[in-house]
């Protein structure tokens, strides 16, 4: 009985550690992240570029934007805009997190 009640107390000694190691929950960008002159403020998720001509996609956030080839953020990536950094953006979506 003994050594059963050690392994419970072990196990959850454990699971208390790796709940206590485990990273935070995921935040938006802190900035604003403009495409095509419309601003969005501490940005988050997937983005629609325009159909037929490039987008102008401004960082200014903390966060990297992903542009993807396909709308809804699927395809392949095609270039990272990094923070603070313009770009003409040859996709049909952009992700930010």
């Amino acid at each position: 009985m003994r050594r059963r009640v050690t392994k419970v107390l072990g196990a959850c000694a454990a699971a208390a550690v790796l709940a206590l190691a485990a990273p935070g929950t995921a935040q938006a960008a802190q900035g604003v992240l403009v495409i095509d002159g419309a601003a969005n403020e501490d940005p988050s998720g997937c983005y629609p570029l325009g159909d037929f001509a490039p987008s102008q996609v401004l960082n200014l956030t903390d966060g990297v934007a992903w542009v993807w080839s396909g709308p809804n953020c699927d395809g392949r990536v095609e270039h990272p805009v990094f923070p603070g950094q313009a770009t003409v953006a040859h996709g049909r979506s952009v992700f930010i997190e």
